[in-house]
């Protein structure tokens, strides 16, 4: 039976974000490569994971201005990581059981990665 491991299903080289910037930057990438998962970095170290559903979920907040709110108070800490030989169905096993939407993907402390709920997906659908 062959291994399957996320480096096989994830998107290589994902786009990533800088604590500091603002919400609207994170919009920025999210729509121009049609993403809604960014990896943040605080110098070089995941620190985050922000969504667009995270996004949107501190713009209903009053008072929040996505020009100056920075991704520091939208993202959610301690993103759930993995290594690219990660088995791909201890991942989605995980992901599932604890309702994630994406693991990163280090290698070396550095992102090389991300594998999202659409990847699963892509997975399932070429194992049936």
């Amino acid at each position: 039976m062959p291994s399957h491991v996320i480096a096989d299903y994830m998107t290589p080289s994902p786009h990533t974000i800088g604590i500091g910037q603002p919400l609207i930057a994170a919009h920025e990438i999210m729509r121009a490569h049609q993403i809604r998962h960014l990896p943040v970095l605080d110098g070089g170290n995941v620190v985050g994971v922000v969504t667009m559903r995270d996004l949107h979920l501190v713009e209903t907040i009053k008072d929040v201005d996505p020009q100056t709110v920075t991704i520091e108070d939208a993202m959610t800490p301690e993103p759930y990581c993995v290594g690219p030989r990660a088995s791909l169905r201890k991942v989605a096993a995980e992901m599932a059981a604890k309702k994630l939407g994406s693991a990163i993907v280090m290698q070396r402390g550095r992102v090389v990665g991300i594998f999202t709920t659409n990847d699963a997906l892509r997975a399932l659908a070429e194992a049936v």
